[in-house]
């Protein structure tokens, strides 16, 4: 008995996907996440796709009969820091060859240093990874905490207040904040005006899970910004999407209090029961803040550099 070993996957690129392609990248990306546990594909990215004009470089591999198997997208807008990477293989399609096909795509299309995301630090993108000469540069941890054990009460500071963000009022002021308080961070502290108005924009938006901290003055000191995953047949899980302190509010126990706060919106006025967060594995501080809130260790994520 003979075997035919599967035929590889045709690899093409474009530098914009029509609906019924951003519609099939999308499905592909959920098909991934659902069977390794963990989305292949950020947030950032997700947004690029759902926006038609945003420059970026696809790769897609198609089956001889025209199934889409696998995608790459390549972030070509930052060219101080090269090229952003990030790529997915459908689960029925692995082991033939294409996640190797489309890095390869990449080395031919990019220009510059490249970063590449493995979401979930999967070992196959680990060995990919080590096998085209990538150097693995960054950890971003997944810590989980359940919603059902004891939040602690938020303790502000004297003459500090919580109100929620007025969409179109505090979008200059809030912007402002978070560039002093993620100056040094590589994704957070750029963000623009545009990538704020994209978010506000999102279906999960909820102004009232997007706490202020503020002084008397009304001056804008510090924020918890939370968010919700709904996603059909998984449980909804809240996020401490961002939080933020002035750097000239350091040391009075803001950035503990904001976390506090909104976990419990999350639990009492959203109804979750867990709830998750994203943080640098280099940021010991935060990482053991997180711990002290009861949060662990879910999932790594792993940034790749090469050149």
């Amino acid at each position: 008995m003979s075997s035919t070993a599967p035929t590889a996957d045709q690899v093409t690129r474009a530098d914009r996907l029509s609906a019924t392609e951003t519609t099939e990248v999308l499905a592909l990306a959920r098909a991934a996440g659902d069977s390794d546990g963990a989305d292949p594909l950020d947030e950032h990215v997700l947004l690029r796709l759902r926006d038609a004009d945003a420059p970026a470089v696809h790769l897609t591999a198609r089956a001889p009969d025209g199934t889409l198997t696998g995608y790459a997208h390549l972030d070509t807008t930052d060219v101080a820091t090269g090229t952003g990477v990030e790529l997915a293989v459908h689960p029925g399609y692995r082991r033939r060859g294409t996640g190797r096909a489309l890095a390869r795509g990449v080395l031919a299309a990019a220009t510059g240093p490249l970063r590449a995301w493995a979401h979930g630090d999967h070992p196959s993108a680990a060995a990919l990874a080590v096998d085209l000469g990538f150097t693995r540069a960054r950890v971003l941890w997944q810590l989980r905490r359940p919603l059902t054990t004891p939040v602690d009460p938020p303790r502000l500071p004297d003459g500090v207040a919580l109100r929620a963000f007025r969409p179109g009022q505090d979008d200059a002021a809030w912007l402002a904040v978070n560039a002093r308080a993620f100056a040094d961070h590589p994704e957070q502290g750029r963000w623009t005006e545009a990538d704020l108005r994209a978010r506000l924009a999102e279906p999960w938006f909820d102004a009232a899970g997007f706490l202020l901290a503020v002084d008397t003055t009304g001056r804008l000191l510090g924020f918890h910004w939370t968010k919700v995953h709904e996603r059909p047949g998984s449980a909804r899980t809240g996020e401490v999407y961002v939080v933020g302190v002035d750097p000239a509010a350091h040391g009075g126990g803001l950035g503990r209090a904001l976390t506090s706060a909104g976990l419990a919106y999350l639990r009492d006025r959203r109804g979750l029961d867990r709830v998750m967060l994203y943080v640098d594995e280099s940021n010991t501080a935060a990482v053991a803040l997180y711990e002290r809130l009861g949060f662990a260790r879910w999932a790594a994520h792993v940034n790749y550099h090469l050149g």
